[in-house]
């Protein structure tokens, strides 16, 4: 095991579980908290790695030298730049804010990052992604994680969609979540920013007459997603210049939210590779 003697971090330990940093933190598992706050929780050897290199805003880090093993995050802890944010805590005390059955003993607490719809460059977005109330937080987290893949930099979230800066959400992502402009709306700013700036909204239904792999998707454009229980609404179909549909054989009458959307990011990207 490594321990912080091997660095020059000096930082008191904090072993009680009771301190108001600890509990402010505990709290941050409450979406409500959070968005009160403007403030979520990471954790993880790779997480944590994903979000010093992207230069999230990170108001704090909080570690324990007893169960932290990994040398890469020491060398980052010892490398960020404001010392006094950086947060030494007792095994016991990282556990009681852990999610983890076996915590890697490190942390954040970062500051949220939300666009506006009017900062997106209609003119030049390449693709942007739409989901209308998403529930599920590992279903958005996935989403996030794809459209990284493929370089999708914004997403709109649409109505009551699930927080992305849910802990389940930001580990399904990978990390991905600190990669793309995330942009939350109601469906009344969205569609004054479709009919203002004419933005071509492409949907999926089953409904459609048009499959997924054979329709030429526009360069700048907005992929729509419906929700996981009732897909897209009459009133996006009024906003899509086309809708297109996946084709299915089976007795199954829908796919998971996160692997629809895959699949027809993926089309649009192969489709863009070959023009290249």
């Amino acid at each position: 095991m490594i321990h912080a003697t091997s660095s020059y971090i000096i930082n008191i330990m904090i072993t009680s579980l009771s301190n108001s940093k600890i509990k402010y933190i505990r709290k941050l598992k409450d979406k409500r908290f959070r968005q009160e706050t403007g403030h979520f929780y990471i954790e993880g050897i790779r997480i944590f790695g994903e979000a010093i290199q992207n230069m999230a805003g990170i108001q704090t880090i909080i570690y324990s030298p007893e169960l932290l093993e990994s040398e890469f995050c020491l060398d980052l802890i010892n490398g960020f730049d404001n010392q006094e944010r950086v947060m030494q805590v007792s095994k016991d005390v990282f556990k009681s804010i852990s999610k983890k059955d076996h915590p890697q003993g490190i942390g954040a607490v970062i500051t949220q990052s939300w666009q506006d719809l009017d900062q997106v460059d209609h003119q030049h977005m390449g693709i942007v992604l739409a989901l209308d109330s998403v529930q599920d937080p590992g279903n958005l987290g996935t989403i996030l994680r794809t459209s990284d893949a493929i370089n999708v930099r914004s997403i709109v979230l649409l109505d009551n969609s699930t927080d992305p800066y849910n802990l389940s959400s930001i580990r399904a992502s990978m990390g991905a979540v600190f990669n793309h402009s995330l942009i939350r709306c109601k469906i009344d700013e969205f569609e004054e920013w479709v009919r203002i700036n004419n933005i071509n909204i492409i949907g999926t239904s089953d409904r459609a007459e048009t499959e997924y792999y054979g329709y030429d998707y526009p360069e700048n454009m907005v992929l729509l997603m419906g929700s996981e229980k009732q897909g897209l609404q009459e009133r996006h179909f009024s906003l899509c210049r086309d809708v297109v549909k996946i084709p299915m054989e089976g007795r199954s009458d829908s796919l998971n939210l996160a692997v629809a959307t895959s699949l027809v990011l993926y089309q649009i990207y192969n489709q863009r590779r070959c023009k290249r």
